[in-house]
């Protein structure tokens, strides 16, 4: 991570030196007295890059990504991205939550490197570690600068998200689609609200996030479901899939593709915390089918898959990888969307 300080004053009274410490002295850390942000901290820094390389060890079919924020209130248990706030010395659990790195200068910095010499209109991908349509963005707005910018410069994107906030840039997105490829992905991985209450605290209900899906395509945006995570012994059985790839498939879903839930390091802690908590007696189990690291077993990886895209066949929609909202002619209406194609996604 690297960023250069903002010159003004540190406004974190409840640890100034330690903030100090990590962003250094002259960060902003404001914490906000309202509902939807008690307990949240936000570290609003200028970072030195925005568009950020892949390793080339990494599982993602992507190499390129744009990440706004580093912590997210969305509070999933489960997320994979917690371990890196390890790298800043911050909690990986409700430090994770809580604590939330701001990158201020996103848009123009993203708007500068597209200009650069070296970059060659690669695709970007967005929201593949964070969240960036997370409650943050409704009070920091980074997203229209951003996706502005790729607008202008005819770069293709595509973004992953449980945020309902993305219906507030339906026309950016619009605009975007008529010069480049646009992939939109919403992530639900189930429909059970008591299983949502407790693993997904901060995010939008599945049937918000369904109803945003059916409200893009509505719009002439293409948009799939990632349909992640399926949690063992808890969100997997037939008859849940069947109703969730249902409600996916009557939301409008161009793709609908299944992600087994996977413990890496940071989240697997985290996690298993939480299944100590609310579901003691399926430790044991969770032990045996991760006792191999942080994926699950293939023959249970490959079951899921096939459940999941024998349902979709079933009820209409494609089985994909993913979606991609291919360019929109300025002659096309939004009751006639393009038929989406590929999105790259986690």
């Amino acid at each position: 991570m690297r960023w250069n300080n903002l010159s003004e004053h540190t406004a974190d009274p409840s640890g100034p030196a330690r903030t100090a410490a990590l962003f250094g002295t002259d960060v902003v850390s404001r914490t906000i007295d309202t509902p939807e942000f008690r307990g949240v901290t936000f570290h609003e820094v200028r970072a030195r890059s925005i568009v950020n390389r892949v390793p080339g060890a990494s599982r993602m079919p992507f190499e390129w990504t744009v990440n706004p924020y580093r912590g997210c209130t969305h509070a999933c248990v489960y997320c994979f991205a917690r371990r890196t706030h390890s790298y800043l010395d911050l909690d990986t659990g409700l430090g994770f939550d809580s604590q939330i790195v701001v990158k201020v200068n996103a848009p123009d910095l993203l708007r500068r490197e597209l200009s650069g010499r070296r970059w060659r209109g690669d695709h970007i991908a967005m929201g593949t570690n964070v969240d960036c349509y997370q409650r943050a963005e409704g009070r920091y707005r980074l997203m229209p600068g951003i996706i502005e910018a790729l607008r202008d410069h005819a770069n293709p994107f595509s973004i992953l998200t449980k945020g309902t906030l993305i219906l507030r840039d339906l026309d950016l997105l619009r605009a975007a689609a008529e010069v480049t490829d646009v992939g939109i992905s919403m992530s639900v991985g189930f429909l059970d609200r008591e299983l949502w209450r407790t693993v997904e605290p901060g995010t939008p209900s599945p049937e918000r996030r369904l109803d945003t899906v059916r409200t893009l395509t509505e719009h002439g945006i293409g948009c799939g479901v990632l349909m992640a995570p399926v949690i063992p012994f808890l969100g997997d059985h037939p008859d849940q899939l069947r109703a969730t790839v249902r409600a996916i498939a009557a939301a409008g879903a161009s793709s609908v593709t299944p992600l087994v839930l996977h413990l890496r390091p940071g989240a697997r802690e985290w996690f298993m915390t939480w299944l100590t908590e609310h579901h003691p007696h399926l430790v044991p189990r969770y032990e045996r089918l991760y006792a191999g690291g942080a994926y699950a077993p293939k023959w249970y990886q490959r079951r899921i898959t096939r459940q999941v895209h024998d349902l979709a066949t079933e009820y209409g929609i494609g089985p994909t990888h993913a979606t991609t909202h291919r360019r929109i002619p300025p002659q096309r209406t939004p009751a006639a969307p393009e038929v989406p194609t590929q999105l790259t996604l986690l």
